[in-house]
């Protein structure tokens, strides 16, 4: 479905047209990058006093997100031509999330955000998202109104953690494998075991989240080799899964490896399980000689948040969860579930 954008907004005054709401077009690729970096390379530096050498850490999020939802991913354009602003939104499923949204900080306060962010819920509303969420600041007041003003709620807590490697502890002896279990690279798998494989995916997110499906993410960091997607397997049955990227081109920062989102099924809802999932993303990550691996906690799933503490991972910042729609709290604090809707 097409939202029909390609519209001017107003000003705050509502005076003539200054600025027009249009879709991404691949020329605009690199442009949309800057901005979105410069306007929270400001942000950054308001709250802490200096500039990031790195905005996001050297994370990308614009180019293969734009590959994955191109319908969803916008910009705020003036008359000469020049991009004040984008925003990008995706579905999984049933599910949109949003982000992230940006203005260069001189164009901020004339309501180009509003405008971006209604162009994405017109995407959202086309394609029939029974649930919208997105992640943002709990210490920025501006942001929270921002969203609560579309019927965003905050609704709790998201962790971003990380792990240095052991090089000695991954080079050394490895504990002993929970019998029937194994962890498989999505990446080797033959296109009819991919099928299969995928509608098993579906199956496990289809329970923690009704409607929610993943298959744009897995595809696009295969058919681009951002990463890999990494499948617990009990004899032939996939029971966990678990959606990496691998710097540079993807989402995850400089140095490190980055889940997207991880999921155990809930018939094999134990920690052991999470744990040797988690176990093959370190040994992912070293093989691609890097230093440490990201991984966000919604903290709502207390057992895979404790689960993540207590194999050595520390908080680095966090996050806040914030919904609008029908299944607003859907969730079961005890499924193992790993996510991150940045």
């Amino acid at each position: 479905m097409r939202a029909t954008v390609d519209r001017p907004g107003l000003d705050s005054q509502g005076r003539s047209p200054l600025i027009k709401i249009r879709r991404v077009r691949k020329g605009d690729l690199s442009k949309v990058r800057d901005v979105i970096e410069q306007a929270f390379g400001d942000f950054f530096e308001r709250q802490v006093g200096t500039r990031p050498r790195q905005v996001f850490g050297g994370a990308q999020y614009v180019h293969h997100r734009w590959l994955m939802e191109p319908w969803g991913c916008f910009v705020a354009e003036e008359g000469d031509g020049k991009i004040v602003g984008a925003a990008v939104a995706v579905m999984w499923g049933t599910v949109g999330v949003i982000g992230p949204v940006a203005v260069l900080t001189h164009y901020q306060n004339q309501d180009i955000g509003q405008q971006l962010l209604t162009a994405c819920q017109e995407f959202f509303d086309e394609n029939k998202a029974t649930m919208q969420g997105l992640a943002t600041y709990p210490y920025s007041p501006k942001h929270l109104i921002f969203y609560q003003k579309y019927g965003y709620k905050p609704k709790g807590l998201v962790v971003v953690t990380s792990k240095a490697l052991d090089r000695k502890e991954l080079a050394g002896p490895k504990p002993a494998a929970k019998p029937g279990v194994a962890v498989r690279r999505y990446s080797t798998l033959e296109e009819a075991r991919k099928k299969q494989v995928m509608q098993k995916v579906r199956r496990i997110t289809n329970h923690f989240w009704r409607g929610l499906d993943l298959s744009k993410e897995i595809e696009i960091v295969d058919g681009l080799t951002l990463g890999d997607t990494l499948l617990l397997e009990k004899g032939r049955e996939v029971i966990g899964f678990a959606v990496c990227h691998l710097p540079p081109n993807s989402e995850a920062p400089q140095g490190s490896a980055y889940v997207k989102l991880l999921a155990i099924d809930s018939a094999h809802r134990k920690p052991e399980h999470l744990q040797a999932l988690l176990a093959g993303v370190e040994e992912l990550a070293a093989g691609a000689q890097l230093q440490r691996v990201v991984v966000p906690a919604y903290t709502y799933y207390w057992t895979a948040y404790q689960t993540l503490l207590e194999r050595g991972y520390h908080v680095d910042f966090t996050m806040v969860r914030m919904k609008r729609g029908k299944q607003e709290d859907y969730e079961d604090a005890s499924d193992l579930v790993l996510d991150d809707w940045r």
